[in-house]
């Protein structure tokens, strides 16, 4: 495991404040967006892309990359910023995010460098990440593959059939990240569609089950450095997150799972994470 300087931790934070930001920026100019979810996932996206991964933004498609896949797809917002930030998009090409004629679409599509799947059919992120690993397993390449999941996604099955093909062919260079901030578009999860005992559910298809606060650089650092990738295993990590993190009035508010900020709230959101910001630099 590697422990890393408190120094590394704060700039993992300031990034993940500055894509924060980003996010908040380009869903109030195209008037649209998937708030909550993007802003749940900017932590994990950020340790992913900054710390955790093997990419190369000037040759994002060499064979020896590690794979992402964002199966909660329509919370592209937050990878759009992310892969800006780690230099495969320019900024002049996010700011044409929700405008006329953009190749910036709603979910993540392979027009975009550094983007391995057209996603947001929720549920098919991890069968695409397990025939990926297995892939890697065939060729004998090290590469990994991580897929981030949506809670709300959890209610599809082909998720399971995935679950159990990974463990079947010992994937253990799967990782799958779920975003568990509770809400989906219709309200709590455990409303909707009840999906706790989650830890025993996927520690009985034979996945090792890591719980961690997802909204923390800390636990997500010594967490993806932890992972032992020669066990036999895929792993899942449950990434407890907070709905619209970093804006006070989103935060675990449902009615933010899709939603824009008026004028006076954008103020607001920008003032709020900016402070954080200061305090990072």
């Amino acid at each position: 495991m590697t422990n890393l300087s408190e120094i590394e931790i704060q700039q993992l934070k300031l990034q993940a404040e500055k894509i924060r930001k980003r996010v908040v920026q380009i869903i109030y100019a195209s008037k649209s967006g998937h708030t909550g979810g993007s802003l749940s996932s900017v932590d994990i996206e950020t340790v992913l892309y900054f710390h955790t991964m093997t990419i190369d933004p000037a040759n994002p498609a060499t064979p020896e990359r590690d794979r992402f896949i964002l199966s909660k797809g329509h919370s592209v917002e937050a990878l759009y910023a992310t892969l800006e930030a780690k230099g495969f998009i320019d900024s002049q090409l996010l700011d044409t995010y929700g405008h006329y004629n953009t190749i910036l679409a709603g979910h993540p599509t392979k027009k975009i460098p550094g983007v391995e799947l057209n996603s947001g059919a929720l549920g098919h992120g991890l069968s695409a990440g397990a025939g990926m690993a297995m892939a890697a397993k065939m060729d004998k390449k090290s590469y990994k593959t991580y897929v981030l999941m949506g809670d709300g996604e959890q209610g599809e099955g082909s998720i399971y059939e995935a679950a159990m093909a990974a463990s079947h062919y010992k994937l253990d260079n799967l990782v799958a990240i779920i975003d568990r901030n509770y809400l989906q578009i219709s309200g709590n999860t455990e409303n909707v569609m009840s999906l706790d005992p989650m830890k025993e559910r996927w520690e009985a298809f034979g996945w090792q089950v890591i719980e961690i606060d997802g909204n923390s650089i800390e636990q997500l650092t010594n967490t993806f450095d932890g992972l032992s990738f020669d066990n036999e295993k895929p792993k899942l990590i449950i990434a407890r997150t907070t709905k619209g993190k970093g804006v006070s009035y989103m935060e675990n508010v449902a009615k933010w799972h899709h939603g824009v900020p008026t004028e006076e709230q954008y103020q607001q959101a920008m003032q709020e994470i900016e402070k954080r910001i200061n305090q990072y630099a």
